[in-house]
């Protein structure tokens, strides 16, 4: 896909979102926003996958760490083929198999169930150790929050990680800067996060605006072409993205749009997507 096509895909994939979490009454939308932009590229550019096979042997693995954000998340299986977008307005609901954080044994394409902040990354790493193992050449990616990484366990991880060199592995920490409670520099500040990353063996990528398709391609292919050491992907992001009165506002983590507040985001995301028509 060229910029302007993933620019109109994550548009799409953000009205999912607000869709999904308005029909459910509950769920994260604001980092699911913030993330949108970094899961197209990786579902529509990066990724070695197949809708049509899920399980299959050789494809990219994604584990979402900050499995709370899932409304992205299925919203980009969806709109990639893994299920029907019809399907997104049945997130929460009973017996419904979009349950409130992915399932690995439900969900098509899913490849981690996540949801228990810092354990997501811990799996990611296994994957990539395996493959080491077995001589298998496929990647595995990982979204983490910047709140999610005041874990410790995120550190162990990461400390395996490096020690091990598996340059397989990338872990992206979408810095949206915002967290439940408020600003993460007020509740328990992860700064400076690249440097971490660095004490811990790993090559670093700061990415300014992870809503700059370009620059994220940049990045990505600059995690493929490093050997020896994994990499961190550091992505500064707005914490409810393309929906005005949900951007930079931390009161939209985890709270469901009304009927009102629905139809004031899908109108500011459908002006999005009227402009770039006109690109």
């Amino acid at each position: 896909m060229n910029t302007l096509e993933l620019q109109k895909t994550a548009n799409e994939i953000r009205k999912g979102i607000v869709k999904a979490v308005h029909s459910a009454k509950s769920g994260h939308p604001g980092g699911s926003l913030s993330a949108a932009d970094i899961y197209t590229y990786l579902y529509f550019e990066e990724m070695n996958i197949d809708p049509k096979n899920p399980r299959k042997a050789d494809r990219d693995r994604f584990v979402l760490s900050k499995g709370h954000t899932a409304p992205g998340y299925y919203s980009t299986l969806a709109h990639r083929g893994f299920f029907p977008v019809e399907d997104l307005v049945t997130l929460r609901h009973v017996g419904s198999y979009l349950q409130g954080h992915p399932d690995m044994k439900h969900i098509p394409g899913v490849d981690m169930s996540s949801g228990s902040l810092g354990q997501g990354i811990s799996a990611a790493v296994g994957m990539a150790l395996s493959a080491k193992l077995t001589n298998d050449d496929y990647r595995v990616y990982t979204l983490l929050g910047d709140g999610e990484i005041q874990e410790g366990q995120v550190w162990e991880a990461a400390m395996f990680a490096g020690a091990k060199k598996l340059d397989n592995l990338v872990v992206i920490v979408d810095n949206n800067g915002l967290q439940i409670d408020g600003s993460i520099k007020d509740v328990c500040s992860p700064y400076p996060i690249d440097k971490k990353f660095e004490a811990f063996n790993f090559n670093v990528i700061n990415v300014e605006c992870a809503h700059d398709f370009e620059e994220l391609d940049r990045a990505f292919k600059a995690a493929r072409a490093c050997k020896g050491m994994p990499t961190a992907i550091i992505a500064k992001s707005t914490k409810g993205k393309g929906v005005s009165f949900m951007e930079n506002q931390c009161k939209w983590h985890g709270s469901a749009p009304n009927d009102e507040q629905l139809a004031i985001a899908l109108a500011d995301l459908e002006k999005v997507g009227e402009e770039l028509c006109q690109k």
